[in-house]
């Protein structure tokens, strides 16, 4: 039999993965590796971490090389090399040698396309600055890296998980960095209450947060970059980070015929095959199943990429033995200074925007017993089906065991786990690692005494004058931070005090986290009062109501 002849046109996460797990399932294959940049197979995670010195040898980025990866894997790896067109009838490839300037057509039995996301450069005028950069590979990295050693300011554009890191790393480098972000909140995946604890922290750290606004024009100057704003400012800065999404390499697979999704990725079914059963197609590219809601999706993260690839490979040599792909729930964490932030699954926003049913609540804890030293809050949000009870998403933000609690989310949400599920989960328990009774037990009891009637949440601060609105804090605690319209009642005095309250006018309770609420309005729901509670209490709400 001839060797079966693979080509793979794109590396660093779907396609080494692809390659490796092709050839431990095949010795005999001819399997080449088509890359257009200089380097095959690296970290792009840790980019922004090397530019502010956290990881301070550039080497461990590089994961392989062309030679390492023939010597492991007898892979044929052309580095510089670009795919500028594919005969699918032919069953080949057309690649040009940048070195060489020489194309040659490779045949093919199979192909793989990992082309991976380029990211989006806005069209506005001053964009080919030099002193512009994108961060996608190693060589943008040394760019930027060299950048922040001379640099004293910078800015960066987008807020979303890369925007932030580079703004952390840039500051940890001792630059001056102004935030430019198009949506009036960092983070947009996140839900605005819990994405507001990151611009405080962002704040905290001396990070210029400019929401809601966009840089229209940039001008050269001889030593300073002008960043003019639509809102009439301008930032000056050495050099300026662009963090505004990507979009899809789908050219090559757009000019084979292959077919896209609506927003031109890949589009490929649960054994990641194209359109072209010989064609497959892995990564940031790709367009899969949704699988929280069942309809299509498209997420740029390495773990599904590396997934993706590892799937793509069984089908073609296991056959009836191959799994499918489930499809992505979209599982992302940050770091932002103190604070982490993530979120699985689908967020309120998105589901408000989708027309889509949903219940929500927010809970808030520690991260370890509160008796042993250390501490930390920690913020839990989970969204449901009112319907079914089925998770639908999960967002966490804290100081620490935000990865902890989403990943025991992102197992829930997978696994179509309800929120009564949630109540008995059983997790490890002891002092310095967590409490008998864990935030995600918590959102599961919160969310089922929702179901259950025993509590109806508000999600802010009543607008309505009418609405009684009582604060059960301790009274140092509400008198150190009274909330404007907020009658002060400490909850161990409430039953003593319902005299005080006019029973034909609804009342909303508030505290610090919500959990004393909670018991204030089953307090007054069973002596008569209309109640709700305040969701998240003022950590997650904040206080905008303050009294000057």
């Amino acid at each position: 039999m001839s060797k079966m002849k693979i080509v793979v046109i794109g590396g660093v996460a779907a396609g080494a993965s692809f390659a490796a797990r092709a050839r431990r399932l095949d010795e005999t294959a001819h399997i080449t590796v088509i890359e257009r940049g200089p380097d095959v197979s690296f970290a792009n995670c840790g980019l922004p971490y090397h530019i502010g010195g956290e990881i301070p040898t550039r080497d461990v980025l590089a994961v392989q090389t062309p030679d390492s990866l023939k010597a492991m894997l007898q892979l044929e790896v052309r580095t510089r090399c670009e795919a500028q067109s594919i005969d699918r009838a032919g069953k080949r490839v057309l690649v040009r040698d940048a070195s060489s300037g020489q194309s040659e057509w490779l045949h093919y039995d199979k192909l793989m396309l990992a082309p991976g996301a380029a990211p989006v450069v806005p069209d506005v005028p001053g964009i080919d600055d030099p002193r512009i950069f994108t961060l996608r590979n190693l060589s943008d990295m040394d760019k930027i890296a060299a950048a922040a050693a001379s640099g004293m300011r910078a800015v960066v554009v987008g807020a979303g998980f890369i925007g932030l890191e580079m703004a952390e790393q840039l500051h940890r480098n001792g630059l001056s960095v102004d935030v430019v972000q198009l949506q009036p909140q960092v983070m947009p995946q996140l839900d605005a209450k819990m994405a507001r604890m990151l611009e405080n922290e962002l704040r905290r750290n001396d990070i210029r947060l400019h929401l809601g606004d966009q840089v229209t024009r940039f001008e050269g100057g001889d030593d300073v970059l002008h960043c003019r704003l639509a809102s009439g400012g301008t930032l000056d800065a050495g050099f300026v980070v662009m963090s505004v999404g990507v979009r899809p390499e789908s050219d090559l697979a757009r000019a084979a015929g292959l077919a896209l999704g609506e927003r031109g990725h890949i589009a490929v079914n649960e054994s990641m095959q194209t359109s072209d059963p010989d064609i497959y197609a892995a990564g940031d590219a790709v367009e899969t199943r949704e699988r929280v809601l069942g309809g299509r999706a498209a997420v740029p993260l390495g773990g599904p990429a590396n997934r993706q690839g590892r799937v793509a490979a069984d089908h073609i040599f296991l056959g009836n033995k191959a799994r499918p792909y489930p499809g992505s729930i979209g599982t992302a964490i940050v770091r932002v200074f103190e604070l982490a932030a993530g979120i699985t699954g689908w967020s309120e926003s998105r589901l408000k925007s989708a027309g889509r049913a949903y219940d929500t609540v927010t809970v808030n804890d520690n991260n370890h017993a509160t008796y042993f030293p250390g501490a930390k809050p920690l913020t839990l949000k989970i969204v449901w089906d009112p319907e079914s009870g089925v998770l639908l998403g999960a967002q966490a933000v804290g100081a620490d065991g935000v990865d902890k609690r989403l990943d025991v989310m992102a197992t829930a949400i997978s696994a179509r786990m309800t929120v009564e599920d949630l109540c008995h989960l059983e997790l490890s328990y002891a002092p310095p690692f967590g409490v008998a009774k864990d935030i995600v037990n918590l959102a599961g009891f919160a969310a089922t005494n929702m179901r259950d009637g025993l509590v109806d949440v508000v999600d802010d601060f009543p607008a309505d004058a009418g609405v009684q609105l009582i604060d059960v804090r301790g009274k140092p605690v509400a008198d150190a931070s009274p909330v404007a319209g907020a009658v002060n009642i400490p909850f161990p005095t409430l039953r003593d005090n319902l005299d005080k309250l006019d029973k034909s006018r609804p009342v909303v309770t508030m505290c610090i986290i919500g959990k004393t609420s909670y018991f204030a309005s089953r307090v007054l729901a069973q002596n008569g009062f209309k109640v709700q509670s305040l969701a998240g209490g003022v950590r997650v709400n904040g206080n905008h109501r303050a009294v000057d």
